[in-house]
């Protein structure tokens, strides 16, 4: 069998839930709908932080956030540090990327510094809105709208969150993808190709024509209460009063009325994401691509979107927030249909997809492939029973300084908030029975109940850290 295409489509900040496919009747993605129908859908893939950089990292090198170093937003990550897309590379794939990376700094037009990644086309845009000269979404914008990018600069992110959709960074990245697989399919090399669209991060905004097409008063509500956060760590009624992005306005800010506007807008976001999947499916269609291609779905992180009295991301680590979507299309090798139940992680899909290239490499990765779950036999596949997801003060605006680790294990989570050993802010944390509390609404953590049920999950997790340790140092000799 020749080595197939891999195609991956990744959002930023798309909850598990904002999809179809996954259960929700109220938001509108008939394209990853019928993705997730023609192949496998994962209802339990945990990223490995809840926010973009550290997420992101564990993604590309297959490690850990305690073990890649890049252990928040506005970290660059470092030179040492091995990408699975330089595997590829070497092994013969042509390898694109288009729109967001960040593996780097990013903030005030900063160019995030690039390390030996693999690609051949990198046309980045951390963002729509900050101007750089290597932001390609500006590049493309002037080319195609004259006067447009010098009318929207410096009035505000709305601008850009709501272009009308043939100017979106969306339809770029939807644009950009279409123009590189046509260009593949004229060439003989196998390629990989990351499309990474900005939607649906905050601000919440899209084009009129999509956030027409929901009704705000239809939504359901956020689930929590502001009672729900008495029985949580302090640090998430402050989250509530203040986001976590310095200038944002928390959640109390809002009234009831501007919290649905701003979901109907999130999935107005996901909506026109859709769209472009849509348009970039046509074209593998078209082109005889699609046969040969592994198409992936997913997205860095989720969204808090109200629930439990807070917006945005952070230290949090609800479903919400670590849950994400994963769908795997390979015709011919992955049944349609498939549902997989199993907990993965996101530091599994490097190992997965070189895997299905059929390369080795990546040497210091801690993930596993996700093969045998998807084109069998699944006896190969040695179960793992938890995840792990990891929060280091990444540039929140909560003082102390916050740091969060979370263990799903089984039906359980637990999230120790670690104490400052500079602070009055005493370790305090969370603990969920996912079956009889699936929102995670009760705090089971100071129930004498569950002190025992507790102290074996803090045991367990600290024997995951150990156990996720970067030992891949050889020991050469006795001593």
């Amino acid at each position: 069998m020749s080595r197939p295409n891999v195609l991956l489509l990744c959002t930023d900040q798309q909850r598990f839930d904002a999809l179809g496919a996954a259960g929700n009747p109220h938001i509108q993605t008939p394209h990853l709908d019928r993705l997730a129908a023609q192949g496998a859908r994962f209802t339990n893939c945990y990223v490995q932080a809840p926010v973009c950089g550290p997420s992101r990292a564990s993604l590309m090198t297959s490690r850990y956030l305690h073990n890649h170093g890049l252990w928040a937003n506005g970290v660059d990550i470092s030179p040492d540090e091995r990408l699975f897309t330089r595997d590829l590379a070497d092994a013969g794939y042509d390898c694109g990327l288009v729109g967001k990376f960040h593996l780097g700094a990013a903030a005030g037009g900063r160019v995030e510094p690039r390390i030996d990644d693999g690609f051949r086309v990198f046309r980045w845009a951390h963002d729509p809105y900050l101007a750089c000269e290597q932001n390609h979404y500006h590049r493309w914008l002037e080319a195609n709208f004259p006067g447009v990018l010098e009318q929207s600069l410096g009035k505000g992110h709305d601008v850009f969150d709501r272009m009308p959709t043939e100017q979106h960074y969306s339809r770029w990245i939807g644009d950009e993808t279409i123009a590189y697989l046509r260009e593949a399919a004229g060439d003989d090399k196998p390629f990989f190709f990351v499309a990474n669209f900005f939607d649906p991060h905050h601000g919440f905004g899209a084009p009129a024509e999509y956030r027409d097409r929901y009704d705000p008063d239809s939504l359901p509500p956020p689930v929590g209460s502001p009672e729900e956060l008495a029985g949580k760590p302090p640090i998430y009624t402050e989250a509530s009063i203040k986001s976590y992005a310095g200038n944002s306005p928390g959640f109390r800010d809002y009234t009831a009325a501007e919290i649905q506007e701003i979901k109907a807008q999130y999935y107005a976001m996901v909506t026109l994401v859709d769209d472009e999947v849509g348009r970039i499916l046509a074209v593998l269609d078209e082109e005889g691509l699609a046969d040969d291609t592994v198409v992936i779905f997913t997205s860095d992180h989720g969204e808090l979107l109200g629930d439990h009295q807070m917006l945005l991301k952070g230290p949090m680590m609800f479903d919400c927030s670590v849950r994400v979507p994963l769908l795997v299309r390979w015709p011919g090798q992955v049944a349609e249909g498939t549902v997989r139940d199993e907990l993965v992680e996101w530091i599994d899909l490097a190992p997965t997809i070189l895997a299905a290239a059929g390369v080795d490499g990546l040497e210091r990765s801690q993930g596993r492939s996700l093969l045998p779950l998807l084109t069998g036999p699944s006896d190969d596949w040695v179960r793992r029973d938890w995840v792990l997801s990891e929060y280091r003060n990444s540039g929140s605006p909560y003082d102390p300084p916050v740091h969060t680790t979370m263990l799903r294990h089984g039906r359980h989570k637990v999230v120790v908030h670690h104490g400052d050993t500079a602070s009055s802010r005493a370790r305090d944390g969370e603990l969920y029975d996912l079956d009889a509390d699936p929102d995670e609404l009760v705090n089971l953590w100071h129930d004498p109940a569950c002190a025992e049920l507790r102290i074996r999950l803090q045991e367990r997790l600290l024997d995951v850290l150990v156990a996720t340790e970067d030992r891949s140092s050889p020991r050469v000799a006795q001593y």
